[in-house]
């Protein structure tokens, strides 16, 4: 029988059968490092949008093996255990699974802050105004542009900005904290001066510009993706224009573009530090795009506590700290401020994640990375939509 013709619900009790792993307790695991302050929970892959910045794996995980209601409750007891604070409730879409209102409201029973991350397209306010009352602490919502146009043409969904808007309204309406997510690239850099009135005049708290990262279905359209030195320039001083203008209005965060900088960020606060991801299926990673990075076992909640795969998981342990660091990491003044970097981004560019990050002036690879975004920002190309077939839908 093929596997896409029956797909189980998403409350399906399959994997609650199986036994729910003893978790240690925590004085057992002598934890050297802290406790994650946020979980990244990937509900599912699934998603209206087709985005060609996407940064989820090429190879999407499929329906049929998401975790199911009883397991991902399982896991966010298990968090707010550990000490997670806050949940970011993720995907793909999030609201395409049709138990979230039960996900949310075990969020709220444990004491976790919720987050929804969301493209903000067929959620209605009644479906929203439920989630507002199991206990829903706040909304994401991403725009790909400050328009419908050049929205819904990134998108790839014709309609998508209007019910963008639509919602935004709801969510002022139910008296939710608004966040404004937009992920910036070549084809909208140049109307970051609309996106940012757009999130002031939607009413939202804050507003996160966020660079394209290359991993995943990303990587595909660097080239069609990448902005220009002149256009990223204009870009931070527009932000740091409006970052004066707008004070104690609207928190304006970004991330720049790594192709640009002269310095790395540290790879989520640092790599296996501050927060870990959950995908759909279960495997716990230290970040979003871990799984490019070959060699590594990443374990699976329904086969090892979380908190036993954060203190002592293999994948978690390969780059966390500084011994594994090379020179000049090694030795450098930052490797307790940047934490060698991002371990995708080297494998990326140089064929091995151990490698210092090219972002860096120090790496021997720098130079590399410039040339490749001088290069590919020149050429004109168009970007490839993000499909979903009916296998992944």
């Amino acid at each position: 029988m093929s596997e896409v013709t029956v797909e189980p619900p998403d409350g399906d009790s399959r994997a609650a059968e199986i036994s729910a792993p003893e978790a240690p307790a925590p004085e057992a695991l002598a934890p050297e490092v802290p406790a994650p302050l946020g979980l990244l929970a990937e509900l599912t892959h699934r998603c209206p949008l087709h985005c060609p910045y996407c940064s989820n794996p090429v190879e999407l995980e499929r329906r049929s093996g998401e975790l199911d209601t009883a397991t991902w409750t399982r896991v966010l007891s298990e968090a707010a255990a550990l000490g997670v604070l806050q949940v970011h409730l993720s995907g793909g879409e999030p609201t395409a699974r049709r138990d979230l209102e039960q996900i949310v409201a075990h969020c709220a029973e444990v004491g976790l802050y919720s987050n929804l991350i969301t493209a903000g397209v067929n959620l209605t306010r009644a479906r929203l105004e439920a989630l507002a009352d199991r206990g829903l602490d706040h909304v994401q919502l991403s725009v790909q542009g400050p328009d419908a146009a050049g929205n819904d043409r990134i998108a790839g969904l014709t309609g998508a900005f209007a019910q963008k808007l639509e919602l935004a309204g709801h969510v002022r309406a139910l008296g939710l904290p608004l966040t404004l997510n937009c992920v910036i690239h070549r084809h909208n850099i140049d109307g970051l001066e609309q996106v940012i009135e757009l999130a002031l005049a939607l009413g939202a708290h804050r507003l996160e510009i966020a660079h394209a990262q290359y991993y995943g279905w990303a990587l595909r359209n660097r080239s069609a993706l990448m902005p220009q030195r002149a256009q990223v320039e204009a870009a931070m001083a527009t932000l740091e224009r409006a970052r004066s203008a707008h004070q104690g209005r609207l928190v304006i965060d970004a991330v720049v573009p790594d192709y640009y900088a002269r310095l790395p960020k540290p790879c989520m606060g640092g790599w296996g530090r501050r927060s870990l991801n959950v995908t759909p299926s279960g495997k716990v990673l230290p970040c979003h795009a871990a799984e490019t990075l070959p060699g590594l076992v990443f374990d699976n909640v329904r086969d090892r506590p979380l908190a036993e795969i954060w203190y002592r998981g293999s994948a978690f342990e390969a780059y966390r700290g500084t011994a594994w660091m090379p020179e000049p990491c090694r030795t450098c003044e930052r490797r307790e401020i940047d934490w060698g970097g991002c371990r995708c981004q080297a494998l990326a560019l140089t064929g091995d994640a151990a490698n210092t990050d090219p972002a860096c002036h120090k790496s021997p690879h720098h130079a590399r990375i410039h040339s490749l975004a001088e290069t590919e920002a020149d050429e004109d190309t168009d970007f490839a939509y993000r499909g979903y077939s009916k296998s992944k839908a």
